[in-house]
């Protein structure tokens, strides 16, 4: 309720100040629909959010969607009062983005944090494989890449069918080979290894403990891990936002990129399991056919349907995409993440309608927020005067100052019950 109660009020005192109103939060069309010839990221006089561009799919047989959570205003406010929408949200005047099947979707800066762009930004979706980002997140800088694991039976224990990289019960493997495994190949087992390994005396299960609260660390309040791979759940869930979040911090650690651009890899022999060798590929195709491409992470299920995550970097200018519960025809997940950017590249330096938040930004107090550690990758030039960006937010940064007093008012109120957030919906 502290954190609520922190971002609602804060926010209240920005929205006095005069920022521009984001488009309604009414629920999105369900069917196809063109364009608006309304200005982007601009609502129409009726008050209903703005269409995103979205093209025909082909009817598929699914599983009924799961019923998210109830919705927490406060949550959908995370980042700025212009992502609140359940349509699209863009700078005022940047060409309209392309069309997608994506039920949601955002682009943001990796390095800035500003984002640029989105489509239901903070509406709940199933995350598939995509979860495994969390994962990474979570448990990367926990685990020795060097040590050598003993996969068990229970690490076996994933869905019939499900992605798999090939490890065998019994086999002796280096968590790096086991996390490569995990990012070229989407293997369920090899979450459970490394979330097993994470998690302590708990096992998986503390694993996926840890990773329900980094999130919240994150500031990713709409996500909620169940299974560690991404298979589905009930009540997992997470945001185009969120995964944001959580991929700014993969791409932050110099490992995780230097898996994530990995083409191959070799996965050894297991000699007293009488098992040979073999060689697995990164299956994210935007490293292949994308200048620029700094890698990321595809996810399937029939529930979530495909779920995308990729960055790339062009003029010393670093995007992230992500986008939830998206068909694959006319384009598949990567590609409709790849025009994404291309659409995000274009947008100048200094256009935004929001940001992402930084890691305990949610949670800091007034000693520790100054503390709290700022996510980037690489030292950046300053970046061009917010003052005068272009968007529906574009005002957002030159009236954060009138919250400023509030935020360090009401963070005090953190300081007894922070630990205590919901670890479910």
């Amino acid at each position: 309720m502290e954190v609520r109660l922190l971002v609602s009020v804060a926010t209240a005192v920005l929205l006095s100040a005069g920022p521009a109103v984001p488009a309604s939060a009414a629920p999105a069309p369900a069917a196809a629909t063109p364009a608006s010839s309304t200005p982007a990221g601009t609502a129409p006089a009726t008050g209903a959010a703005v269409p995103c561009p979205r093209v025909p799919a082909p009817k598929v047989s699914r599983p009924p969607r799961p019923v998210p959570p109830p919705g927490v205003p406060e949550d959908r406010l995370v980042g700025g009062p212009a992502l609140a929408t359940a349509g699209l949200v863009a700078p005022a005047g940047a060409p309209a983005p392309p069309a997608t099947t994506a039920a949601s979707w955002l682009v943001a800066d990796l390095d800035t944090g500003q984002v640029l762009g989105g489509c239901g930004p903070h509406e709940y979706g199933t995350p598939a494989s995509v979860q495994k980002l969390l994962l990474a997140a979570t448990m990367m800088p926990r685990l020795d890449p060097k040590q050598v694991v003993t996969v068990t039976d229970e690490d076996m224990d994933i869905e019939p069918g499900s992605s798999a990289v090939g490890l065998v019960e019994g086999g002796r493997y280096t968590v790096e080979t086991v996390w490569l495994g995990l990012l070229l190949n989407s293997g369920n087992e090899a979450a459970n290894v490394l979330a097993r390994l994470g998690g302590g005396v708990d096992g998986v299960a503390g694993g996926v403990r840890a990773m329900n609260e980094y999130a919240h660390r994150l500031g990713a309040l709409q996500t909620h891990a169940v299974t560690p791979s991404g298979l589905d759940g009930p009540g997992q869930f997470t945001s185009a936002y969120d995964l944001a979040l959580i991929a700014r911090v993969c791409f932050a650690d110099p490992t995780f990129r230097r898996y994530a651009l990995t083409e191959r890899t070799q996965i050894p022999a297991q000699p007293a399991k009488r098992t040979k060798g073999f060689q697995i590929q990164n299956e994210n195709q935007l490293i292949y056919r994308y200048p620029g491409a700094l890698g990321g992470k595809t996810g399937f299920t029939d529930l979530a349907r495909h779920t995308y995550v990729g960055a790339a970097e062009r003029d010393g200018r670093r995007l992230v995409v992500t986008l939830l519960g998206a068909e694959p025809q006319p384009k598949r997940g990567w590609e409709q993440g790849a025009a994404l950017l291309d659409w995000g590249f274009t947008l100048p330096r200094s256009a935004e309608v929001g940001r992402l938040v930084q890691p305990g930004e949610l949670l800091a107090t007034p000693t520790a927020e100054a503390s709290t550690p700022v996510v980037s990758a690489a030292p950046r030039p300053a970046a061009a005067s917010r003052s005068g960006g272009v968007g529906v937010a574009g005002s957002w940064w030159t009236v954060a100052g009138a919250g400023a007093g509030v935020v360090l008012l009401l963070a005090g109120l953190l300081r007894r019950r922070r630990a205590t957030r919901r670890a479910t919906r």
